[in-house]
């Protein structure tokens, strides 16, 4: 099978093309269109992305689209399934302030490009919640609204990874609304049986995309996790939300 392009993604911060693959279109990040961070080595972020759909397919709860690492016309990279989102849907957006509707969590306050007071604010779901835990556990630094896909029928999707696993502590969400609460006897559960998995042959697959610190990183987090028993909140010693916050 070979991936065709039938176009580039944009705006995007590293080259991000959408290609058609066995007749289904598809999202397909070449490492070689990776822009250098000061904080990531480079040429890891394809592999990341991969990294983090293994992780997601071990909580069971479906929060990434399909993701595997494959060939493509500019080399090497990550390949992704397609998702249309829903268009009259969103799971984070702004609001006026003091107008957050019934079901709904505060972020932070700010203005708008006619500085007007607005909340950034997020829905109160537990398929959403599932993403805020599943962050925790990667480590994602980018998870901006526009990283959450709203499907029909109200799943959410979780895509761009690539700036995960990281073995510093580099949390960056727009979904903090959920920040001090304890987890729920299911999210306990399923957070012990990725533990379980990362000790095992989980950890063993994520070897092919991640550093042997970054999986130890991995492994304390999700520790620190279960003992806790509590969603996190902002530390303080990292930028809290990615910007921009979409």
């Amino acid at each position: 099978m070979t991936l065709t392009i039938k176009g580039r993604i944009m705006p995007a911060s590293n080259a991000t093309f959408l290609g058609e693959l066995d007749g289904r279109e598809v999202v397909y990040k070449p490492v070689a269109g990776e822009r250098p961070l000061w904080d990531f080595p480079d040429g890891t972020l394809a592999g990341r992305e991969v990294a983090a759909y293994l992780v997601a397919q071990a909580t069971g709860w479906d929060l990434v689209p399909r993701t595997w690492w494959g060939e493509g016309p500019h080399g090497p990279g990550m390949v992704q399934e397609w998702q249309e989102v829903d268009p009259d849907q969103d799971a984070v957006t702004l609001v006026r302030s003091g107008a957050t509707p019934d079901g709904w969590l505060e972020v932070v306050e700010g203005l708008d490009d006619r500085d007007r007071p607005v909340t950034l604010v997020h829905e109160d779901t537990a398929v959403l919640r599932r993403l805020a835990v599943y962050d925790v556990l990667v480590n994602n630094a980018d998870r901006k609204g526009g990283h959450v896909l709203a499907m029909t029928g109200g799943h959410r999707y979780g895509v761009d990874h690539g700036v995960a696993f990281h073995h510093e502590p580099k949390l960056r969400t727009v979904l903090w609304g959920w920040a001090g609460m304890p987890l729920a006897d299911d999210e306990l559960a399923v957070v012990t049986s990725v533990l379980a998995a990362v000790r095992g042959d989980l950890g063993e697959r994520l070897g092919t995309h991640l550093a042997e610190h970054e999986l130890r990183a991995l492994e304390r987090r999700t520790e620190r996790l279960l003992a806790a028993g509590v969603l996190p909140g902002p530390s303080g010693d990292w930028p809290a939300i990615p910007w921009p916050p979409f």
